[in-house]
């Protein structure tokens, strides 16, 4: 049998090794299952996460090569230095998770529909509320600007989406969490695939073989459950 594999709906362990997944299209690796959290939790930790659209089965990815940004290398421009200094956005984590999802659920330019489906949104919900899921947000005038999502496992922040509503809303709030990814030494984000908007922030590709091995050794460290509060840690 080849890729992608059938999940075992019974089990939430049940992901072939990632090695297995196709190139063409590049990483996919498996479909069915659910989105319970002890799933959505196993397949990060394993370098695989949810992608389809709505009326498909859950399709499950882990692509070669894998985006990343480790956070030593962070890269900040001169016209986002200049926003950073007017000190536009308030920061505030974990505060409106619901409402950053929505709006990254929102479609894009270009773009029909989205793949943040009512069943994904309720599922990182619940991680969220079990502590994994965090917001870092960018509010303007006490209204939120623009903001990111994401899940955390170990030393581990896997990004999921990111969205904004005022210029450079969103990178600043990026810039905020590779700056707590520092305080606590997390050894990278995933940024799962390339974009533009994440190279121009540092982004780089790396081999999935070596981003498998940075999550064994990450994933197995203690995990700072939300929420999440940089003013008090």
């Amino acid at each position: 049998m080849t890729a992608p594999y059938w999940l075992n709906p019974d089990d939430p362990q049940d992901f072939p090794d990632v090695s297995l997944a196709l190139t063409d299209p590049d990483g996919l690796l498996a479909l069915g299952g659910d989105l319970s959290t002890d799933r959505l939790l196993t397949a990060y930790a394993k370098g695989i996460f949810p992608w389809y659209s709505e009326g498909q089965p859950v399709l499950w990815w882990s692509p070669d090569p894998r985006a990343v940004l480790f956070p030593e290398h962070l890269h900040i421009s001169k016209s986002l230095a200049k926003t950073l200094r007017k000190n536009i956005f308030e920061i505030r984590f974990d505060t409106a998770f619901n409402d950053v999802i929505r709006h990254c659920s929102a479609p894009r330019k270009k773009q029909r529909g989205t793949w943040i489906t009512d069943e994904m949104m309720q599922a990182y919900i619940d991680l969220h509320q079990l502590g994994y899921a965090h917001s870092i947000e960018s509010w303007l005038d006490n209204k939120l600007a623009g903001g990111l999502y994401g899940i955390s496992i170990g030393k581990i922040f896997f990004g999921e989406s990111m969205f904004s509503l005022e210029r450079d809303a969103s990178k600043v709030a990026f810039v905020s969490l590779v700056n707590f990814a520092k305080q606590h030494d997390f050894a990278m984000i995933d940024c799962q695939v390339e974009s533009e908007h994440l190279n121009s922030l540092g982004a780089t590709l790396i081999p999935r073989s070596k981003f498998v091995d940075i999550l064994d050794d990450a994933c197995r460290k203690e995990t700072l459950l939300g929420p999440w509060n940089p003013f008090r840690m």
